[in-house]
Formats: structure tokens, sequence, C-alpha cells
């Protein structure tokens, strides 16, 4: 069958399909479009003549449709993809940094970058980066540590060992991530006799893998002799639909669970068992059963060190560690004792085996007691009311002589735990929220309960700053029947909101609820917090006679600035507006932005847990210097590894 190699790639996406449960769906539903030189007349031509079933999405931004595309998949429990196309040069540049995010939160994400010409005739092409060393190079081999498997095509027959390559990673769980082809523009247009047997349809299956059964009656043999074990859940639960097994198999044992960011709403947040967020951007409640825990029962986490508080959160003597998971890498984490396997199929054949020993763990009222005392502390933030007597910042003392000027500027009385405690209590129990950088993702692994099982898309394994427009889209395309909500600071916004127009483009609502605080404020707690001052941090002119960004506020109208889009906007400064902004969005058939104006150091704080960042060892102001020997005390009662 004579094709051009971009013929052939369309073609074959087509013919991919997926099993789960006995039911075959196709792979693709489509492929995100941002189209230049390197690929207009060559996977833009092959798509225009024959796109088959895929559907075609016009991107805004490389990045953000990237974003929306990891989303799509991540949303999907990865079974089901977008393809996504660029142009070679600033074009595929742009996709770098959500082919990172993919890979560092194992997402399936396949990216189709041009590439400049194989024969090199033209060189240098517009938009070619030369290097004098190496012809070779291009923009793509930026690709190359961001994604799990890597290729280029030179040659129109390569595509077919290139594809099925692709299909490998794309389909593995363990071990998938961004998958990289980039295609250089002459290459995308030449012709090839290709076999009919290469476009067979290809029904793709995830591999769930079962315990081995000498890690599985070690585990077995660790869990008997330990009185008080600890699950954390992470995102495996979640990809391999494991969330009612895992609530079982607690209950059945009396074991109570944390959850990291992935792992958050694979089971409801009020099951009896379920402390909420655990590690740097967790709850008291987790962390403090965390730090007394003989056994600490991984399933599908990577164990990073915001759920770990740097390897300092496991306290007791005799601690040990068990880490189920799909990946052997991920499971050799913490030195753990490992069972490589499925997370649903690891705990139904855990509780098999546990079940013949009549095992229950030591546990009498802590749980119920301590989940009590953190639900009375969320109840106690969503209600801090800038307008009481008795308010103070959460975060004390470091910007108390500005606060009358926040207030005077942003015209602000809400606080962000009471903004969020409205949300929480105002959308509908199935609406998904979406986020990643900054401030809120800890409000919201704190605060945040959800009512209904995988209602809560957070990136925070790269925690990318722009994901959360871009990948409320994706989770819109992946769940067009609920209500999505993208969770997003004033700094993340500025930085990428284009695919805003892409959602009205396609006709897909999403509700973007933006937080302002007038500048970075994560960051800005964390300099803080470590003897600094604000520096950089907050949105200010500069001062015209120190010369540092130390002026007036800058005052932004977000909501003014998204009308012009065709957006529905609202602006929000006290509960009331919020919550009549919130009512209103749910009426609307377009995409709605609410303009929420929150006082800075409102945000959750602390709660037991410990975050390593470098501080400098030599300085001239004291609080950084106290703040490193306090660091150096911490890492003395951390895990080496």
């Amino acid at each position: 069958m004579k094709l051009t190699t971009a013929q052939a790639l369309v073609k074959f996406l087509n013919q991919q399909y997926i099993e789960v449960d006995g039911q075959e769906n196709k792979l693709f539903k489509g492929i995100f479009t941002i189209f230049g030189h390197g690929n207009v007349l060559g996977i833009g031509q092959a798509l225009e003549e024959e796109s088959g079933d895929l559907e075609v999405y016009q991107g805004r931004n490389e990045q953000g449709m990237a974003h929306a595309a990891a989303a799509f998949a991540k949303q999907k429990l990865h079974q089901q993809l977008i393809a996504c196309t660029s142009s070679v040069g600033p074009g595929s540049a742009n996709m770098v940094t959500a082919a990172a995010t993919a890979t560092a939160n194992n997402i399936p994400l396949l990216l189709i970058p041009g590439d400049t010409f194989a024969t090199r005739q033209p060189d240098p092409v517009l938009q070619q980066i030369e290097q004098a060393h190496d012809p070779t190079i291009s923009t793509n081999d930026a690709f190359k540590p961001v994604s799990k498997y890597w290729d280029r095509i030179t040659r129109p027959e390569q595509i077919m060992t290139a594809l099925i390559n692709a299909m490998r990673v794309l389909t593995r769980q363990a071990e998938t991530g961004a998958v990289t082809l980039a295609i250089p523009q002459d290459v995308q247009t030449e012709a090839y006799d290709y076999p009919d047997y290469f476009f067979k349809k290809r029904v793709h299956r995830f591999h769930k893998r079962k315990p081995d059964d000498y890690e599985l009656n070690q585990v077995v043999s660790l869990i008997k002799e330990k009185q008080r074990p600890l699950i954390i859940c992470g995102g495996g639960v979640r990809y391999s639909e494991a969330g009612n097994v895992l609530a079982s198999f607690c209950e059945t044992y009396n074991i109570p669970f944390g959850e990291t960011q992935a792992g958050k709403s694979a089971v409801v947040s009020d099951h009896p068992l379920n402390l909420g967020g655990i590690g740097v951007t967790g709850n008291f409640a987790a962390n403090r059963i965390a730090n007394q825990a003989d056994l600490i029962i991984g399933i599908g986490t990577r164990f990073t060190d915001f759920t770990t508080s740097s390897k300092q959160l496991f306290q007791h003597k005799d601690v040990d560690f068990v880490s189920i998971n799909n990946s052997d890498y991920h499971a050799s984490k913490l030195d753990a004792h490992k069972l490589v396997a499925d997370a649903k199929i690891a705990l139904e054949q855990l509780n098999q085996q546990l079940l013949q020993h009549d095992y229950h763990t030591s546990y009498k009222d802590e749980i119920t007691h301590i989940k009590k005392e953190w639900q009375e502390e969320v109840r106690r933030l969503y209600n801090v009311n800038n307008q009481s007597s008795d308010f103070t910042p959460e975060i004390e003392g470091h910007l108390d002589e500005q606060l009358e000027e926040y207030q005077k500027v942003l015209q602000a009385s809400l606080t962000q735990t009471q903004a969020i405690g409205v949300i929480n209590q105002h959308i509908t129990d199935d609406s998904i929220i979406v986020g990643s950088s900054g401030s809120l993702p800890g409000d919201l692994q704190r605060m945040w309960i959800n009512r209904r099982p995988n209602t809560y898309h957070l990136e925070y394994g790269y925690s990318c700053m722009g994901y959360e427009i871009s990948g409320s889209l994706g989770v819109k395309l992946a769940s067009p029947q609920q209500e999505v909500y993208a969770m997003v600071g004033d700094g993340s916004y500025l930085m990428l909101h284009s695919e805003l127009i892409t959602s009205i483009q396609e006709g897909q609502k999403i509700n973007v609820l933006l937080f302002d605080n007038a500048g970075f404020g994560c960051i800005n707690n964390l300099q803080m917090d470590h003897g600094m001052g604000s520096f950089g941090t907050e949105f200010r002119k500069r001062d015209q006679q120190t010369r540092q960004l130390t002026g007036d506020i800058l005052p932004i109208s977000y909501a003014e600035s998204a009308a012009a889009y065709g957006v529905t906007t609202y602006t929000a400064t006290t509960p009331e507006e919020l919550i009549a902004a919130i009512e209103d969005a749910k009426k609307q058939s377009v995409s709605t932005l609410i303009d929420i104006k929150v006082l800075p150091k409102t945000m959750t704080h602390g709660y037991d847990a410990w975050w390593n960042v470098g501080i400098a060892e030599v300085a001239k102001n004291s609080a950084i210097q106290q703040s490193a020997k306090a660091r150096k005390e911490k890492l003395a009662s951390a895990r080496k590894y």
C-alpha cells in the first residue's frame, strides 16, 4: 500500500484499540495540532485527506495542548489517548515541558514533532538549531531526557518499528510517559510501499502483573509482625481501579490510610479510615499517625519528598516499608520490601493470605479521634473570616504591615481557605477539580472533601505552572458530562491560559476559579519562612528610587481580560459574591472565569511535616543562618536514602 510516511502514521493510529474488562475501544480519540512549515504539508495533509476516526483539535500553545492531552489520558486512567503534533523549532520546544510533566507522572503521551530535513539539502532551514560539532542534533533532541521512548524517523520504513515500540510504551502502565517520534518534514511527505499487515487491527491490553509468590509471602510475614501499619494510597490505586478493594482491605484489618496528590479521591474523604493528605502538603491526622507507624505500606506511590516529608516523617524506631507497585524501579524506593504487581491484584491476594492468620492491628480509637480533630480544623479553616475582630492570617508575622494595602488594592475580604470552603460546599458532588502549582495543591490536599471517586485531578509529580487550565480542557474532553473546575493562582494563570480559547471553540465548558493574591504566594511563603524578606515574588511595580520591585501592587482585572475571549466572567471579593458567581456559572453553557480576590498569607501552613530545601550556609541575615542550622538538625532525623 503506497502511502506517505505521514499517511501511514495516521492510518496506523486509527487501527489501535484497547481492551479493558472485555470491552474494546479506540485507543486514540484524536490529535491536537498546531501546524507550521515542519508538519502542515506532511501530517497536516494526511489528516486533511484521511483522518479516519481521529478528531483533530486546534491548540493555541504547544505546551498547553500537550498538557490537555496528558490530562485527558490521566482522567481516562490511561485507557484512551490524544496525540499531539507540532512544527520543529519553537513549536516542538514548547512541548518539552509537557513531555516532562507526563513522564514525571507516568502518563502516556504521544508527541509527533516535525524535524529538520533528513536530506540536509536546504540546511539551515527556518527555525533550525545548528551545532557545528554534530549536524544530527535538532531542537527535538531536547525531548530525550524527558521521554520514555524517543526516535527520529529518517526513512519512511522506520515508522513501522517506531510506532510498534511507541505502542509498547504507551500501553505499559508500569513505565509509561512521553513518547516522542520526531519526523523530518521531507520524510513525512516521502512515499513507501507499506505492507498491508502493518495496518491490521491491533488490540492492546494492560499487563496486570500478579505478585511473585516469594515477594507476597515476605510481605505477609512482615505485616503479621506489625501493630500500627499505615497505607499510603498513591496514583496506582486509581489507575488499577482498586479504590473499593483498598477500602475493603483497610476495613477488614483496621488499617488507616493517607493519600498522595495522585491517590486522593480513589476513596471518598469521609471513609472512616481515610486520614486524608499525607506529607508536606498533608494534614496533622495522617502525619501524626505516620510518625508513629511501625510499617508503611505504599501502594502505587513514587514516595516523593512531599509524600515522605523528605524522608523525615516516619520516626518509629522499628519502622519498615513495603512498596506495592507495577514498576520495579518505584517498588524499590526507601529500600522497601517490594511487591511488584498491579495494586488491585496485590491487595486481593494479600487479603486472601492475611485472612488465614486472623490479623488485626492494635489501633483502638486513635483513628476516629484524630480524624475528628482534623475535621474540626477544616471547619475552622473554612470559616476564617477577614471581617472578624480576631482575624489573623494563617501565616503570621510576614505581611502584617502590608495587609491593609492588599485589602485596599484587591478589594478583598476573602481568605484563601474560606474561598476553598465556599467552593467545596457549593459545586456539585460529581464535579472534578483540576490543579497543579502554587499554594492551592497544599490547601486542596489538606482541605478538599471528595464526595465521589475520581473527582480530584492534581498534577503534582512535576507541579507544572500552566497545567491547570489546559488540564481542565483535557479532563472535560474525557468527562464531558461533569462540571470541571480549574483551581489556579494568578501567577500560573498568567503563565498559560490560552487553551481557554480552545474550550470555547470545542464547546467544552470549563470553569476557571482564579485565586488572585497579587503574586507568587507559595514561593513568597517559602522564602520568608526561611529567613528571607519578600524578594521578587509579589506583583509590584518598580520603586523608582530604590530600583527594587517594592512599589505599588499591580491591580489586574482578570475577569475583564477573559471576557474578551467570550468567557462568562465574574469578580468575587466576598463569600456572598463567590456563592452567587458559582451558582450562576452552573447555568452557563460556555466556559466561565471567577476572579476571586483573596488576601495573601491566608492559605494553610505546616501540620507536622518538614521539607528539605537548600538554604544558604553563608548569609548576612541572622534569620537565614538560623534556618540553615535548623535544616541540619532536621536532616539528622531523616533517612539517608
